[in-house]
């Protein structure tokens, strides 16, 4: 590594989830705080970070790819890896010539010392710690307060980890037990966001809907002060939703069965909170949702679906679904069809099974070929397209708000409606010039929509 005397730079890679991109922005802003200029991966850098994925065997792969291709990029700078791939294999990662640190989904705030220490060392340094081995892996970890230079949208990360144990996932592994970061430091960064510009916020957390089941009482709290301070997402919901200048609010991937009666109320009791939800399917087939080790039935999914429907009118919900899960015959496959059209979804994202090491289901007889899976995928995608195109047709003709997010070089303003269908508006048709993070309500019409 070449000697440093200019202000120094840092450029950030992320794959995956939207939780590695907010975890991004907040390492980020670490950088800032320490006087580093963020640059994008383009531009020359001291410091690369390599933000990856392990969702799926996929996901490792295109991880190790880009860790490769930004060496070739950056060959003078000190790259670092985090994330959850570099929590599952820091070994494999650091096998990889020209990686100089690898930091796992904890420990994140430290990262600045790390990088000090690999410069006065010269050599490599694993700073990863085992999830497994350390059992109890403490509280949230809090990083610093994002401030991108976006001024749309905001994500909020409240909880990490997850208690699920679906088969098919290793994120437990990767990520550990559920942590909910503290109500009073949630509230507290929304309010600066809001305040920063920010008219949108999304909740975001690996396991959202257990929000709040693993915080216990502050230690020395008044007893007379005690009644009242358990947490649940519905209750922060209800918190987020009174603060002045938020306009809106979304939430993130939230499990079926977490769905309880007091969250539904708290989502259509706001104008605020959007009416969007995502409820993860996974599979229409009951068989298959029990070797998944998924807690709910394909009849106690849809009740789910009809409460939330019954209480939020114009509901969009959108959903995931694995297609080619281990052992799922072509009848699983057929039901699991009838379901999805059944259940008038307003966007379905559609994956094919991916045999993930260190999970239960990679071991399961039975493997899906995958020409089968391929096939099944776009059985799912015909289907999905169907319900997409019928709940964007019940808008048309209709006013609704669109929170306006880019302006493109031909001055067509884009952006989302409150129920995330995304929206073209062709330049001139509003009395004045539209920008960046403003409101502006639309009669919907058929070129506007991206279907």
């Amino acid at each position: 590594m070449k000697e440093i005397n200019h202000v120094q730079r840092v450029c950030f890679v992320t794959l995956g989830c939207k939780v590695n991109q907010t975890e991004s922005e907040a390492v980020a802003q670490l950088f800032r705080e320490a006087n580093y200029r963020v640059v994008t991966a383009e531009e020359k850098a001291d410091v690369v970070l390599v933000n990856t994925c392990t969702v799926t065997n996929i996901g490792d792969s295109k991880s190790r790819q880009m860790i490769r291709r930004m060496i070739r990029k950056h060959p003078e700078s000190l790259v670092a890896v985090m994330g959850c791939y570099a929590q599952t294999a820091p070994a494999e990662i650091l096998e990889i010539e020209g990686v100089d640190l690898v930091l796992g989904t904890r420990d994140r705030a430290k990262i600045l010392d790390w990088i000090e220490r690999v410069r006065s060392e010269g050599r490599p340094q694993n700073a990863v710690g085992e999830i497994k081995k350390d059992g109890d892996i403490g509280a949230f970890e809090e990083l610093s307060q994002i401030q991108t230079e976006q001024r749309t949208r905001a994500f909020i990360k409240i909880q990490d980890g997850c208690n699920q144990g679906c088969t098919y996932c290793i994120i437990p592994a990767a990520r550990g037990p559920s942590r909910s970061r503290l109500p009073e430091n949630v509230l507290a960064e929304a309010g600066r966001l809001v305040e920063s510009g920010y008219p949108e916020i999304v909740l975001t957390g690996i396991h959202t809907g257990y929000y709040g089941r693993d915080l216990t009482e502050p230690a020395g709290r008044d007893p007379d002060e005690s009644s009242g301070w358990e947490w649940n997402l519905a209750r922060l919901i209800d918190q987020l939703a009174k603060l002045p200048g938020l306009r809106r609010l979304r939430l993130s991937s939230i499990e079926p069965m977490e769905y309880t009666d007091e969250l539904i109320a708290s989502i259509a009791a706001s104008d605020k909170v959007c009416p969007h939800v995502q409820v993860p399917l996974q599979s229409g087939s009951d068989r298959i949702l029990a070797r998944m080790n998924r807690p709910y039935t394909v009849s106690g999914y849809k009740e789910i679906l009809e409460k939330l429907r019954r209480n939020i009118p114009e509901l969009a919900v959108t959903t995931d679904i694995i297609a080619g899960f281990p052992g799922e015959t072509e009848e699983d496959h057929l039901a699991a069809l009838e379901f999805v059209r059944d259940c008038n979804f307003a966007g379905i994202n559609v994956f094919p099974y991916s045999r993930r090491k260190g999970t239960p289901a990679a071991d399961h007889p039975r493997q899906v070929p995958v020409q089968v899976k391929e096939r099944r995928v776009k059985d799912l995608l015909q289907a999905a397209r169907r319900g997409r195109q019928d709940f964007i047709l019940s808008f048309l003709g209709k006013e609704t708000e669109v929170l306006v997010e880019q302006i493109d070089s031909q001055g067509w303003a884009m952006g989302h409606t409150p129920h995330y269908i995304p929206v073209r508006i062709p330049p001139g048709t509003q009395k004045t010039s539209l920008a960046s993070g403003q409101f502006v309500r639309v009669v919907l019409e058929e070129e506007m929509v991206e279907w």
